[in-house]
């Protein structure tokens, strides 16, 4: 398996190519070689409540000046551009924040209180009970139900807080309906990128340091993949996961194409 024949090269961002508010030794020297051998490259989040703006400012702050919005990739847009396919300018009862009302927006979508096509919820640390009461309402209704992804938790400086998966189950609990979930490790986050990007699976690599996001949907899509020891996962790990990554490297500082 040869990396110089790769075009698109996709990483996670904490635990990969920082942590934190730290970026990872050898991280922005990875950045120059992926320039230097005329590779494309972006960042992928689950996180549905920032928008790529956000994520755009914040790794330029931490010196990716040539850095642009158009290089970060959400569950969020992922979502939005799924069900535009299924019904342009269709109309959304959104449990999520302005960020993810605004990427709904850009591709068509409609915001609605009432009537919806859709129900789409993400990370909302807005959520009231209303919306709460009245998203079952729909979804028992039959109205299809979507969610941006499926992380439990979502890590603060505070520890762990509730994320979007632990309000699916809410939702799941009290209708009995699962939604379509996006974001990794589902595949649709691939086909989304060979869209974006204009490029088939076999020209992209997944970089990661998680198994069982990173790695699982980077196997589930057909693509290369690279796990990075930087982050959430320990060399042992790697023998007792379902998902074995086609490489392994100690950080992205020791990644080459040669």
């Amino acid at each position: 398996m040869d990396l110089k024949a790769k075009k698109v090269f996709l990483m996670d961002m904490d635990g990969t190519f920082y942590l934190g508010n730290r970026i990872i030794p050898g991280s922005l020297d990875f950045i120059d070689r992926l320039e230097k051998n005329g590779k494309s490259f972006y960042f992928l989040t689950n996180n549905s409540s920032r928008d790529a703006n956000f994520y755009a400012s914040k790794l330029s702050k931490m010196g990716l000046k040539t850095i642009h919005k158009s290089q970060i990739i959400t569950s969020g847009e992922i979502c939005a551009w799924y069900l535009q396919k299924i019904k342009p300018n269709g109309k959304v009862y959104l449990l999520g924040t302005k960020e993810l009302e605004r990427d709904l927006l850009k591709v068509g979508l409609i915001s609605v209180n009432n009537d919806p096509d859709f129900i789409v919820l993400g990370f909302d640390k807005t959520l009231t009970y209303h919306k709460l009461e009245k998203a079952c309402y729909f979804i028992r209704q039959g109205i299809p139900f979507f969610a941006t992804h499926p992380d439990i938790n979502c890590p603060t400086e505070d520890g762990p807080i509730p994320d979007t998966g632990s309000m699916i189950k809410m939702l799941e609990e009290s209708t009995g309906i699962s939604p379509k979930i996006f974001g990794k490790p589902y595949p649709e986050v691939i086909e989304y990128v060979a869209y974006r990007t204009k490029t088939t699976q076999n020209e992209i690599v997944m970089i990661g340091d998680r198994l069982y996001t990173d790695i699982a949907m980077g196997k589930k899509s057909g693509i290369t993949t690279i796990l990075v020891l930087t982050g959430e996962t320990q060399k042992d790990d790697v023998k007792e996961s379902p998902w074995q990554p086609d490489y392994v490297f100690s950080s992205l500082n020791d990644i080459d194409f040669n």
